[in-house]
């Protein structure tokens, strides 16, 4: 699995333990950056995951800001993306069980580095399970049109 991660600058922190996390898997990381704590526009990160995501280079992409709101407002107005913003585990299984999100967001100054871990294990592991959610899924994704 292929993942792209990025992060403004509130939300660095959070961004490099998430990489710790994704090291148990076998999954390959690219980060689009931001690397410091100097302000950057989370559009413009989102728009650099997403964009890898919809055109295939990564399967699944992890958005961070310091809340995670703006960042997957963001994420979500790119075609192709199901970001789903997980502040706890169950949220972010079901995301992947039932919406078949591409796109994990998380708040910097939200959550702590524990949560975070747990609910991007859970982004990671988790299948979609097709079946009446897959009818819904396409639904979501007519909305686009």
């Amino acid at each position: 699995m292929k993942i792209t991660i990025g992060s403004d600058h509130g939300a660095v922190q959070l961004k490099e333990e998430v990489k710790m996390v994704l090291k148990e898997y076998d999954v390959e990381v690219k980060d689009v950056g931001t690397f410091g704590t100097d302000s950057v526009d989370y559009p413009d990160i989102a728009e650099k995951v997403c964009g890898d995501v919809v055109s295939g280079k990564a399967d699944r992409g992890i958005v961070l800001c310091g809340t995670g709101i703006g960042i997957s407002i963001a994420a979500n107005k790119i075609k192709g993306i199901r970001c789903a913003l997980c502040n706890d585990v169950f949220s972010a299984k079901m995301s992947r069980q039932h919406n078949d999100a591409n796109v994990l967001a998380m708040g910097g100054r939200v959550l702590g580095f524990g949560p975070a871990g747990e609910i991007v294990r859970a982004f990671v592991e988790g299948k979609f399970e097709g079946g009446r959610h897959e009818r819904r899924v396409n639904k979501i994704m007519a909305l686009e049109k």
